[in-house]
């Protein structure tokens, strides 16, 4: 593992995987670890032949290109998520990556991670150089929920889940939603046992499911806040949602049955950020507030942001409102809860205003 880390705040970068393997904030005199981390990773357990790498180290933050696809002879989820990074540059609070080979035809793609002193965030950059072609992308972050959570988001359009469900076949696992199926309130999503509160995690005692936020037109700051009650603590995902204007919530909670999953995957959210208008089961990219997929170009460069961070959050509440204040971000309970923290608000909208 490679470590950078500021005041208040610590990542570990495994360049094998190119993930983000973790990040621990110090806050309020709390350590607040939130990422996820399948049960097999760092054992000597045997993986099935046709697992992906990602499968083999799933958990942490990972990036997606092109999102839930392959190109040519890579996994799901593209050669970013399943080859090893080069780090050609690492200082006491950055570390720059370049993936090991081409993807669709990018000269290089490069993954920038930094940390900043009392910033409780990871703020993260993936740059195309060059390349051809349209690509679905996003980060894909892994969310610890032993004990289950609360869930809140920007504004959103409509919530819809895909054509087809993450598992269909009952000798192999379960789905508990519709598909596809959409509704304008994420506490109210049709679901095969009737109305599913999205806000709540988990809703079934086992199941896989995958729904999409469609971000509302008319503003610039997208944010996910994921309350972890049970550890008084907070995630938070950022992004410019003129760029990324899906908010893609996985659930993995014990409905898969086969390895190596075998049934004992709980307790994960993947909060995945992104342009992938291919996981749309009833809408198309003229119903989104930013691109489907990002173009790539042959003379050009498509710079990619995203931040993740996490801080104390004693009361368990969740998330009502979420602003930026000049270079703070300004966080409201919904039952009272205040808290107003540092953070570079230019680094999101600088790409896409």
């Amino acid at each position: 593992m490679t470590s950078v880390a500021a005041k208040g705040i610590r990542l570990e970068f495994d360049a094998p995987s190119g993930k983000l393997a973790s990040f621990t904030v110090e806050d309020e005199g709390c350590q607040v670890s939130p990422l996820h981390q399948a049960p097999w990773v760092g054992t000597d357990e045997k993986m099935p032949p046709d697992a992906a790498p990602l499968i083999r180290t799933l958990g942490g933050d990972f990036f997606c290109a092109p999102f839930a696809r392959s190109e040519g002879g890579s996994a799901l989820h593209g050669w970013p998520a399943n080859q090893p990074w080069d780090i050609v540059a690492l200082t006491t609070d950055t570390v720059r990556a370049c993936l090991r080979r081409p993807v669709f035809n990018a000269t290089l793609l490069v993954k920038e991670l930094s940390v900043r002193d009392g910033h409780p965030f990871v703020y993260q950059r993936h740059l195309f150089i060059g390349g051809e072609g349209r690509v679905p992308v996003a980060n894909h972050a892994n969310v610890a929920l032993p004990h289950g959570g609360l869930i809140r988001t920007s504004a959103k359009s409509a919530w819809e889940t895909p054509g087809e469900p993450q598992e269909s076949d009952p000798a192999r696992g379960r789905s508990g939603l519709c598909y596809p199926a959409q509704a304008a309130d994420m506490n109210e999503f049709p679901g095969l046992e009737g109305p599913v509160d999205l806000g709540r995690y988990p809703w079934h005692p086992r199941h896989e499911d995958f729904v999409v936020g469609i971000e509302a037109p008319g503003h610039i700051l997208g944010w996910t806040a994921v309350t972890r009650p049970h550890e008084k603590d907070l995630f938070l995902s950022l992004r410019n949602s003129r760029q990324l204007p899906m908010t893609m919530l996985w659930h993995s909670n014990g409905g898969r049955d086969y390895a190596p999953w075998s049934g004992r995957h709980f307790g994960c959210l993947g909060v995945e950020e992104g342009a992938a208008d291919h996981m749309l089961g009833l809408s198309t990219e003229a119903d989104l507030a930013g691109p489907g997929a990002i173009t790539l170009s042959q003379t050009g460069v498509v710079d990619i942001r995203h931040v993740i961070g996490a801080i104390s959050w004693p009361s368990g509440q969740a998330v009502g409102d979420i602003q930026t204040d000049g270079n703070n971000l300004v966080i409201q309970g919904e039952d009272g809860e205040n808290r107003r923290i540092p953070f570079q608000s230019e680094f999101l909208t600088a790409v896409i205003n």
